[in-house]
């Protein structure tokens, strides 16, 4: 039941990020890459494999630079999923872009590594190149932990490739 209420949840925010936009466009990143890079024993490391959600029509310009709202989900190889939803700055020269952002989202271990519960914060940093027009392409570091509001926290280093366009 917890589930369901999450999903409901996290599928309300993916469609009100996507259906704000005036003229419908939106970016769709897909990414690859190694949950519990740094994992010690070597037991929890695993594959990811993510989708991401951004409407750049959605980009505010600040003092601090422009932020946009993301949303988006993961799966391991182990079975865990994640999902997630927060803001990304963007900083550029030219052809490179520096993406930070912060996402609190839901965490299930499935088969995989116990990050001592459901809340998760996700702090990550991307360094992304423009290789055609509207398309990206991009490196990340993330770090996902629970602020320690868990039983425990072990916390989770993930690093992916990302290929993102514009629609």
């Amino acid at each position: 039941m917890k589930f369901k209420i999450i999903i409901s949840v996290f599928t309300m925010l993916f469609t009100l990020n996507s259906a704000i936009a005036d003229q419908g466009d939106s970016n769709v990143s897909f990414y690859a890459g190694t949950f519990d890079v740094i994992d010690k024993e070597g037991d929890d490391q695993t594959s990811l494999f993510g989708i991401e959600h951004k409407n750049p029509n959605l980009f505010r310009d600040t003092f601090l630079g422009k932020f946009k709202p993301i949303s988006g989900a993961f799966m391991t190889g182990n079975s865990s999923i994640y999902l997630y939803t927060g803001v990304e700055g963007q900083y550029g020269i030219g052809p490179l872009k520096i993406l930070p952002s912060f996402s609190p989202g839901y965490y299930e271990k499935g088969d995989g590594k116990d990050l001592g519960g459901v809340l998760e914060f996700k702090s990550e940093i991307k360094v992304g190149f423009d290789i055609f027009e509207n398309s990206k392409l991009s490196y990340s570091y993330s770090h996902i932990s629970n602020n320690d509001w868990g039983e425990t926290n072990p916390g989770t280093d993930n690093q992916q490739i990302t290929f993102s366009k514009n629609f």
